[in-house]
């Protein structure tokens, strides 16, 4: 698993795309529906299984991707800009997840299942643009408080989604438990915003030592027991993570934390991708082809208009507001993360299983698809940028104007 986590990431840097496509067919092509299928005629049937190993990996891997989101925000930058953020925001929620519910319910005609597609097209993907930002030289440009601004947004909202959603599909009960579970689950996450809020020199006094194995054990069992406590109430473990993220980003050791985190950050990052891959049946995508292609064809265009929009709100011009909308196309780790409580659901038995794998498979091949088409029209803007101007602008003589990495 780890070699082929490192070779497909060392192949995907050589082509410039994003990492996470590549992880994740790199776990379909070592799982037990390829290779297990295939067989070695010498070695027989050879796979790289879904182990309790693997499978916890995969959960730390989500809870360092959404740790390390959090550490990017703090309380202070969120209120400096709140009117700004939440109007960027609530466009890009209106138009995308608004899609994404219509689409949801032509395709499925029930509610649940539409609220979970809604998620996967709605949330943007924080770590590869933030990545595509840093790599194309865009972060200290106008256009990238937007989408960070944005991401931000959808961060939040996400939280709450996630801690609902996960509640209702894997509780058991009838209305009244659900309504239990969902309470539970708001109240752990405003428990978390107290302690973000209030607990800046209780995280500060944690990490005040100079003895760096002190520094990642003490992070990791805060973070790890905190995931796990709101994985035993029924809270996402994700959200969890982001909020004790948003705590430690308000001390002075935010940045060194980065530092010694972000090995096993990307270590169990590949895992989780990895894992994706590895409980996906790449056969399942002849039965969801069409609704792939079809969520391309939606909400491309409503992230490109939504984005846009939210680069206005923050008073950008035309060809930096088209900057914000190529860039905000990209769908990640969370649309993944939404995948897996429709797993998570089935395995529990709460949730009908046929259905989970469609969900699934479905944001696995969507993913796979965005990631590679947001990463590549972030890199190759300049003609997006100047059809931008041109239509809404009209013609620019002087051809000034901001090019790639300005």
């Amino acid at each position: 698993m780890f070699a082929a986590i490192a070779a497909s990431g060392a192949i995907a840097n050589r082509l410039g795309q994003s990492v996470i496509p590549f992880y994740i067919v790199s776990g379909m092509l070592l799982g037990e529906f390829v290779l297990g299928r295939v067989g070695l005629p010498v070695l027989g049937e050879v796979y790289v299984a879904e182990s309790e190993f693997v499978a916890l990996g995969a959960e730390l891997g989500i809870v360092f991707l959404l740790f390390f989101l959090g550490l990017e925000f703090n309380l202070d930058r969120l209120l400096a800009r709140r009117q700004e953020i939440t109007a960027s925001g609530t466009i890009d929620l209106g138009i995308n997840f608004g899609a994404g519910l219509v689409l949801g319910w032509l395709v499925f005609g029930a509610l649940l299942p539409a609220v979970l597609l809604a998620g996967i097209v709605y949330i943007s993907s924080s770590a590869v643009i933030t990545k595509s930002l840093i790599d194309l030289g865009w972060i200290a440009n106008d256009e990238a408080e937007p989408m960070l601004g944005t991401l931000v947004y959808e961060d939040l909202f996400i939280a709450v989604y996630l801690a609902v959603v996960s509640a209702v599909v894997l509780g058991s009960g009838g209305v009244a438990e659900a309504v239990t579970d969902v309470g539970i689950a708001v109240g752990f996450i405003l428990a978390l915003l107290l302690l973000v809020a209030a607990g800046t020199g209780l995280f500060s006094r944690l990490v005040e030592t100079d003895d760096h194995e002190s520094v990642v054990l003490r992070t990791l069992g805060v973070l790890i027991s905190i995931a796990g406590a709101a994985l035993a109430l029924g809270v996402s473990e994700a959200v969890a993570a982001f909020f004790v993220g948003m705590a430690f980003s308000s001390t002075d050791h935010a940045h060194q934390l980065e530092g010694l985190l972000e090995p096993l950050r990307d270590t169990f990052a590949g895992v989780f991708f990895f894992w994706i891959g590895l409980v996906t049946d790449p056969l399942l995508f002849g039965g969801v082809l069409g609704l792939i292609l079809l969520a391309v064809v939606v909400t491309t265009p409503t992230k490109l208009v939504s984005g846009y929009l939210g680069g206005r709100a923050f008073g950008l011009d035309t060809r930096r507001s088209a900057r914000v909308g190529l860039g905000m196309t990209t769908r990640g780790e969370f649309s993944l993360i939404i995948a897996t409580i429709a797993i998570s659901g089935a395995n529990a038995g709460t949730f009908d299983p046929e259905l989970a794998a469609t969900i699934n498979a479905f944001a696995v091949g969507y993913v796979l698809v965005m990631a590679i088409l947001g990463t590549t029209l972030m890199g190759y803007s300049g003609p997006f940028e100047r059809t931008a101007v041109s239509w809404l602008d009209g013609p620019d003589p002087a051809g000034s104007g901001p090019e790639a990495g300005d």
